[in-house]
């Protein structure tokens, strides 16, 4: 059976609402397409100081298509890849299909600032979190 890639393609400022935010490990959930229904979580960016904070947006920035760049996590790594000007993918997996999530510069710039050692994400969004820890436990979330 042929592979079929799906492109979801997102900008800060879309129509369709597509980030449902951002948990305290920086899992990004997103929601492939602006479908609610089809919310995802994608490991984030994290670093430890504002120095590595600072490279890894100007990684972002010298990067140029085809390059790209991977920022360890504990539980993995997060690949960000330059597809072209000011188009930039995360690739995943939904429903075992390889899944290219596709940013605008700006949207993946939002996201890499979260990885800001001082960053805290909204109290709302830490019920995400809990959701996360609840599937990996196979429980229900609350």
């Amino acid at each position: 059976m042929p592979t079929f890639i799906l492109a979801p393609r997102y900008r800060l400022d879309d129509e369709t609402p597509w980030l449902e935010g951002i948990d305290p490990l920086r899992n990004y959930w997103l929601r492939v397409n602006g479908e609610i229904s089809l919310t995802i979580p994608i490991g984030g960016a994290m670093v430890g100081t504002q120095a590595q904070w600072q490279q890894s947006i100007k990684q972002l920035r010298s990067l140029e298509e085809g390059q790209r760049m991977v920022i360890e996590r504990p539980a993995g790594e997060l690949v960000i890849q330059c597809v072209g000007i000011n188009c930039y993918a995360i690739v995943t997996t939904i429903n075992d299909a390889p899944v290219w999530h596709l940013f605008d510069q700006e949207s993946i710039e939002s996201l890499l600032m979260t990885s800001h050692p001082d960053w805290v994400c909204a109290p709302e969004h830490i019920n995400l979190g809990r959701q996360l820890l609840a599937k990996s436990l196979g429980l229900v979330a609350a």
